[in-house]
């Protein structure tokens, strides 16, 4: 078996964390993006992927990212739901990577809604 490199060490202590976080709820904020095959063939992926790219680069540790099935708006797909802690969710719709970072920065950091990108407000779920 190979040795363990410094870099290997600290992917595993991530990893840990993330999970660690989530089962102990110790995160402010839950992005959903939808990933249906419609999202998925509207580009969901490259969504999903500009988030963790963002929480990786801003090394963010209190946000999770999950993904969800159709919700039943293929005309809208890609779509995210933004949930910050004791708020309602925001559902974004026609989403790329150029938006979802501007959602980043203006929604998940600065706790601002990014109206020009919602379509909804209000509780599908809350944590």
């Amino acid at each position: 078996m190979p040795k363990l490199t410094i870099e290997d060490l600290k992917r595993i202590k991530e990893e840990h964390q993330a999970m660690l976080n989530l089962r102990e709820g110790g995160y402010r904020a839950k992005v959903t993006v939808h990933m249906g095959t419609c999202g998925i063939a509207s580009g969901a992926r490259k969504v999903m992927e500009a988030f963790l790219d963002e929480i990786k680069r801003n090394n963010v540790a209190d946000i999770i990212v999950t993904t969800s099935g159709c919700a039943g708006l293929c005309s809208q797909e890609p779509m995210t739901t933004i949930e910050l802690l004791n708020q309602a969710p925001v559902k974004y719709v026609h989403l790329d990577e150029e938006k979802t970072r501007r959602i980043f920065r203006e929604h998940l950091m600065e706790g601002k809604i990014v109206e020009q990108y919602a379509l909804a407000m209000g509780s599908e779920s809350e944590y």
